[in-house]
């Protein structure tokens, strides 16, 4: 668990990957942490494998893999197998079944209006995940809150598009910015150094 903070002290910028042919791109970067929103049940291990060779954090987006099946067994297979630093989903028995399994969670919420706000701050009570993160990324209002409401450290993502909206997230309590925009991965500083 302590990997994950300690990655993020050192660079507070996480390389989101959508399409495999960015992979090269993020092991390049000064990215410590790499969030995988793609892959499937032939290339996992093999992904795995680059990443960690590159002595980067790797954070498996369960939702987004295909050939797996989103449930106990595909879980349990990832986390036993691949090896990944953690697991993130939208599901809340996902999150406990990863919890369960030893796994670093990162529960994933998207915030469209006040409805899904409301619960996305149940489900993190309820759930207790490792981290939250949050999308879009660009609502400081809305990262203070979420912050102050359930203790849980925060992620920005979605629509972080300069060093502007990462100063901003940062600045709105939030540990970190995951993004796949390239031009934000070298954004390289301290998160001390942000303000």
């Amino acid at each position: 668990m302590s990997n994950f903070f300690a990655r993020i002290e050192i660079n507070p910028i996480i390389a989101a990957i959508h399409q495999l042919d960015q992979l090269d791109e993020a092991l390049k970067s000064p990215c410590e942490t790499i969030f995988l929103l793609t892959g499937n049940i032939f290339n996992l291990k093999e992904i795995a494998n680059r990443v960690r060779s590159k002595g980067k954090g790797l954070y498996i987006d369960i939702d987004s893999i295909d050939g797996f099946s989103k449930d106990t067994w595909g879980l349990e297979y990832i986390i036993r197998n691949i090896y990944p630093d953690g697991i993130i989903t939208s599901k809340e028995n996902l999150v406990r079944l990863s919890k369960d399994l030893g796994a670093f969670t990162i529960l994933r919420l998207f915030i469209k209006d006040s409805i899904s706000l409301k619960s996305g701050i149940q489900s993190i009570k309820s759930t207790r995940p490792h981290a939250v993160e949050i999308f879009p990324g660009i609502m400081p209002k809305i990262t203070k809150m979420i912050s102050a409401k359930t203790n849980i450290p925060i992620i920005t993502s979605g629509l972080i598009m300069d060093e502007e909206d990462v100063i901003e997230s940062l600045n709105s309590n939030a540990i970190a910015v995951s993004s796949n925009n390239k031009n934000v991965w070298y954004y390289i500083r301290n998160k001390r150094d942000w303000s």
